[in-house]
């Protein structure tokens, strides 16, 4: 292997795994009740928001222009709501059940377990798919030099982290196992990684910058669907409208400010 794949996978391990970091933030805390779950999901919703549209779509709107650049969102979302039809996923349980049961912390965590765990899993999916060009953008700073592969993999290292927080917290809550929480929360972090190893690889002979624009437009899409289709309706259920729709706009404003730290990191030819 070319010692500058090496050394751009490398730094892609050091930003792919900050995950891990945002992992052990959460398990290393006690468990949240619901209400503070809530809080905490709309929070994460916002991060997915703001890189859904300030960051995947937004680049493929300026690069293939506003309408080659919606189709390919739109055919993103599509693609993951006909999938998300084949997943047999648990409803909401609904505040009427709520009032019958005892009112226990313990029996409300069996009820709500199960749909929490699968917010989580879909949240990792979309972490992943996020993280995946995250890669590709490390191997390009890399091979510009090693001082801006590093400047590049430090700055993904810190916008990483609260995704790990993402991923982990809906997992720890609904599985009560710390090892599963921060397994998932690091596993995330794989696909910078595999970013690097496809675009050394693959992309300069088989794969145009107009077509991985436009899969990356649909990644957006992707990840705004299962934010609005799972991550709101449990913020929602359980912290209420208000309270969540203020997380949200705190995620997406601390997202944005990482996105912003991460742009300026590179060099003008590579700007996201």
């Amino acid at each position: 292997m070319d010692s500058q794949v090496l050394i751009a996978l490398a730094l892609s391990l050091v930003g792919g795994f900050s995950t891990s970091i945002g992992g052990l933030f959460v398990v290393l805390n006690h468990t949240p009740d619901l209400k503070m779950l809530g809080i905490l999901q709309g929070f994460a919703a916002g991060l997915m928001l703001s890189i859904s549209f300030f960051d995947l779509a937004h680049n493929a709107l300026n690069t293939l222009g506003f309408l080659k650049g919606n189709v390919w969102f739109f055919v993103g979302a599509l693609f993951f709501a006909s999938i998300v039809n084949f997943i047999p996923e648990p409803s909401f349980v609904s505040r009427n059940e709520e009032k019958e049961d005892d009112g226990s912390t313990k029996d409300m965590i069996r009820k709500h377990q199960h749909q929490i765990l699968f917010s989580g899993i879909i949240t990792a999916v979309g972490i992943s798919l996020h993280n995946f060009p995250e890669g590709m953008a490390v191997f390009l700073g890399s091979m510009k030099g090693l001082r801006v592969g590093i400047n590049l993999a430090l700055a993904i290292a810190l916008h990483n982290i609260p995704e790990g927080v993402a991923v982990a917290l809906p997992v720890y809550f609904a599985t009560q196992s710390k090892w599963q929480a921060f397994k998932l929360a690091t596993l995330s972090g794989f696909a910078e990684p595999l970013g690097v190893i496809f675009v050394a690889y693959l992309f300069p002979s088989s794969l145009s910058p107009e077509i991985l624009e436009g899969l990356l437009g649909s990644v957006g899409g992707v990840m705004a669907f299962l934010t609005l289709h799972e991550m709101l309706p449990l913020a929602f259920e359980y912290a209420g409208h208000k309270q969540a729709v203020q997380a949200v706009f705190v995620g997406m404003a601390l997202m944005s400010a990482s996105l912003y730290f991460l742009e300026i990191s590179l060099p003008e030819e590579m700007s996201m």
